[in-house]
């Protein structure tokens, strides 16, 4: 088995008995990124090898001092684009950062760099986030590794296909309506996205501030409990990070879901899912029960909602947050320019893609006076309400299982064509984010023409370790390989 098939924490375990190198692991990333990039384009930013190795010693070093004791340490990771990394171009896949190196890294990179994680590379992204393809780029769409002609999903695109075709050991991504489980599942992936407040928003670029996570991107459950217990902790400099007592997730790594509460929304089963995406959850609901866990059928409601509610809420969010993007203080600038507000304007029209355009007009407008009330505060009462569908479904139930998206991983072109049916395709993500819950995204078979599916777990706010639980039992049942 070479070094980049390993699980993060097989490759961790032979680093530290001595029997892998540091310098190793990270030559074995790099030349698997020679080999696959091309093809891919997982990356925007790839590390010269000089300071990979710079790094690579440095924790070998401090392997050997007792400095890095944890799971992870001497592991590959790679970055999403849009979490700041001092020295480090960080782009956010737009045209209008394409310059931008922060002075800081965010309380995510600084956590796993106090673990000894190796960072590889920045990986690409629809811009600011704004897509379900990654095709929304300034640098280029990036490809799904299981057949290049479909997309990788998005936003997280780059940091799913990197872990898929064996580029890094794992990656962080973003989660703001289903960034990271939507990818994990076309490319094969395991991904989770954590509560809302669990890991910092310090450092992550913002798109819609009350529904961003990080999360972690891996090859297994285990993985990504030990990632998320390294990146979660409580962080001052972040008004929204919540201080939580149990950050060991890996506790949950239990092959036991006997007695367990599983919930079948109803809504998610419906027209619009394809026949094969659902058989598939249906087998690993079927996994469950033979393993002890009790499930039943419920009704959620308000699903019809959630989209309406959420892109109303993400575009007024995002609207905000990039007016900072204005050509004054960092970034591109327009070349050509007559007084200030024309600045403006040459450098959004020039800096900004048409997904990130869309988006702020969209949110410019259900802000604007007439409407605020309207639109957006009609959106704020709607969340609310989801939230407390989701409370009741807890009452009775520990886990619930749903698909990631109505179908596999679509053809490169596909969904730009029509973003509405884009925007369609995050019906059974968007309400985890609403409602600030946790989300994981396992792999759980092919469909017909070979693409991944995934299956979605979701928890109750700060019940990671039920998912993870659900999840782990589920590929100790099935195995990695089978699932796929």
């Amino acid at each position: 088995m070479s070094l980049m098939s390993m699980t993060a924490l097989e490759l961790a375990r032979k680093i530290r008995a001595g029997e892998v190198s540091v310098t190793e692991a990270a030559e074995a990333a790099l030349s698997q990124i020679n080999l696959r990039e091309k093809d891919i384009n997982s990356f925007i930013t790839v590390l010269s090898e000089e300071q990979i190795m710079a790094q690579a010693k440095q924790v070998e070093e401090g392997i050997k001092n007792g400095i890095y004791t944890g799971p992870l340490a001497g592991v590959p990771v790679a970055i999403k684009d849009n979490i700041c990394t001092d020295g480090i171009l960080t782009t956010c896949g737009s045209k209008i950062l394409h310059d931008f190196v922060p002075k800081y890294s965010s309380e995510a990179v600084i956590n796993l760099q106090k673990a000894g994680a190796i960072i590889i590379g920045k990986t690409n992204m629809d811009e600011f986030a704004m897509g379900s393809t990654t095709e929304t780029s300034y640098y280029g769409a990036t490809k799904n590794p299981w057949n290049t002609e479909h997309v990788p999903g998005g936003s997280s695109g780059g940091s799913c296909a990197a872990v898929a075709a064996e580029e890094c050991s794992f990656a962080l991504g973003s989660d703001t309506g289903g960034s990271i489980r939507q990818p994990s599942s076309f490319c094969g992936v395991t991904g989770i996205k954590p509560t809302y407040g669990t890991v910092s928003r310090y450092g992550l670029v913002a798109y819609g501030s009350s529904l961003d996570q990080i999360g972690p991107v891996a090859k297994d459950v285990s993985d990504c409990a030990a990632i998320l217990s390294t990146i979660a902790s409580y962080d001052p400099k972040d008004s929204t990070s919540v201080k939580r007592d149990d950050y060991d997730f890996m506790s949950a790594l239990k092959d036991d879901v006997k007695g367990m509460k599983i919930g079948l929304p109803r809504d998610y089963f419906g027209e619009g899912l394809d026949e094969e995406v659902k058989k598939a959850i249906m087998d690993v609901v079927e996994v469950l029960k033979d393993k002890g866990a009790i499930v039943e059928e419920f009704d959620l409601s308000l699903v019809e909602y959630a989209i309406p509610a959420y892109y109303v809420i993400a575009s007024a969010e995002a609207s905000s947050n990039l007016a900072r993007f204005d050509g004054v203080k960092y970034g591109y600038r327009a070349e050509e320019y007559n007084g200030l507000h024309n600045m403006y304007k040459k450098t959004r029209s020039e800096g900004f893609g048409a997904e990130v355009k869309r988006r702020i007009m969209l949110g410019s407008f259900v802000l604007s006076s007439g409407y605020y009330d309207a639109y957006y505060i009609k959106a704020l009462k709607t969340k609310a309400l989801i939230k407390q569908a989701f409370d009741k479904a807890f009452e009775k139930y520990d886990v619930i299982i749903a698909p990631v998206s109505p179908s596999t991983a679509p053809k490169l072109g596909e969904s730009l064509v029509d973003p509405i049916k884009m925007y369609l395709g995050d019906i059974y993500t968007v309400s985890v984010n609403l409602a600030g819950l946790p989300g994981i995204s396992v792999p759980c078979g092919l469909d017909s023409k070979g693409l991944p599916i995934g299956v979605q777990m979701i928890g109750n706010c700060f019940e990671e370790k039920k998912i993870i639980r659900a999840a782990y039992a589920y590929e100790q049942s099935c195995g990695k390989e089978a699932a796929l």
